[in-house]
């Protein structure tokens, strides 16, 4: 009897903590910023790593993309806008992919919702088209 009464309270104090620590290592839930962002879609990997980006690097960034590489929006700004998912946390590279590859080494206009944090930006795209 003494075991389930202790039983009981380790599992009610887990139950009591587990969303106070859940909400301690998300943090405060960032605020987007609804935003148009005109850039291009950059294979990162290629861009930085090896510098090849353009038109006739267009298919190498598919075909990247494809490998799971990422893609992201290299803005008319200067900032390297990483895509973020408006779902679930965690969803695959493949997912924001499939949203940026048609449109890969392709100057394009993107809205949706820009974050910031520590210096790195992102983006949800709600709707992307060629410029």
């Amino acid at each position: 009897m003494k075991r389930l009464v202790s039983s009981l309270g380790a599992l009610a104090l887990v139950v009591v903590l587990t969303p106070a620590a859940t909400s301690a290592q998300m943090g405060d839930m960032p605020k987007g910023e609804e935003v148009t962002v005109e850039g291009t879609v950059v294979d990162l990997d290629c861009k930085f790593r090896n510098g090849q980006s353009g038109d006739g690097h267009r298919m190498c960034a598919q075909v990247c993309a494809d490998a799971g590489l990422p893609l992201a929006i290299l803005g008319d700004d200067g900032k390297l806008y990483m895509i973020v998912g408006g779902g679930m946390p965690g969803d695959p590279v493949a997912k924001h992919n499939a949203k940026l590859k048609d449109f890969a080494e392709q100057h394009v206009v993107v809205h949706g919702k820009a974050y910031q944090a520590g210096g790195a930006f992102a983006l949800t795209i709600e709707s992307i088209e060629r410029s």
